[in-house]
């Protein structure tokens, strides 16, 4: 009974983590109708873990309901995306206040410092030299470890909501490999807010921390603004690009 239980999570997740996957490269479009039955099938797993799957990519919101059951892949509008990246520099602003002003024990202050320092590590002599994986992995420890300084697990468990919205992570529309040079040199700024949000917070200057949080998301958005307005060509090369529409 046990290793039964523990197959169906298994297949569960992989069931959750393939259809994610699929939907945010585009193989599954957004207005595009799933059916169990069918997904079951290509995914090789009974339509149980399936069906558990879209629940969970619903609650994501990458999928839509329908009225008569079933579920439909999520279209999203630009103003959307750009809603989901300034709540989640509103909630990240709001966690650094919080820590300035409340004071954060030292071991997390110096964990976060050595984060920091690390990132440093991720960038080269020549001004578009980055270590884009190791970047992106310590990136997502500084904003996990960000949201934890206050002390305050409503603050942490309400910036990890905002930071699972469809395109709000702090990951999200970074250049991966492609060789776009405004968005690289665009990460060693974000780099010296990291380190500014640090300072600020260790200083006890809330407004000032919380300020440059909320202004550090917006990269995210400058990002984005700058494919659909600059270089539209890259809606198809970015994955989850193709989701959106203006």
């Amino acid at each position: 009974m046990a290793s039964k239980a523990s197959e169906a999570a298994t297949h569960g997740r992989r069931a959750v983590i393939e259809l994610r996957e699929k939907i945010i490269n585009g193989e599954l479009p957004g207005g595009m109708r799933l059916f169990e039955v069918s997904l079951a099938e290509t995914l090789d797993i009974s339509r149980t873990p399936v069906r558990e799957a879209l629940s969970r990519l619903a609650e994501e919101g990458l999928l839509d309901r329908l009225p008569n059951g079933g579920f439909v892949v999520r279209k999203f509008g630009f103003a959307d995306v750009i809603d989901s990246i300034e709540l989640r520099g509103v909630m990240e602003g709001t966690a650094a206040r919080l820590a300035a002003e409340r004071g954060v024990a030292p071991q997390a202050l110096a964990a976060i410092r050595e984060t920091v320092e690390r990132l440093d590590t991720c960038f080269g002599e020549e001004l578009d030299d980055l270590d884009f994986d190791l970047y992106a992995d310590l990136n997502a420890t500084f904003h996990h470890q960000l949201a934890g300084l206050s002390g305050s697990e409503v603050i942490r468990r309400e910036v990890e909501r905002a930071t699972a919205l469809p395109f709000a992570s702090p990951s999200t529309f970074l250049p991966n490999k492609l060789d776009i040079a405004a968005f690289r040199r665009s990460l060693r700024s974000a780099q010296e807010q990291h380190r500014a949000i640090v300072e600020a917070i260790a200083a006890r200057e809330g407004a000032r921390a919380e300020a440059i949080a909320r202004e550090h998301a917006r990269t995210a958005r400058r990002n984005l603004e700058y494919i659909f307005s600059q270089d539209p060509a890259l809606l198809h090369q970015i994955p989850g690009l193709a989701l959106i529409h203006r």
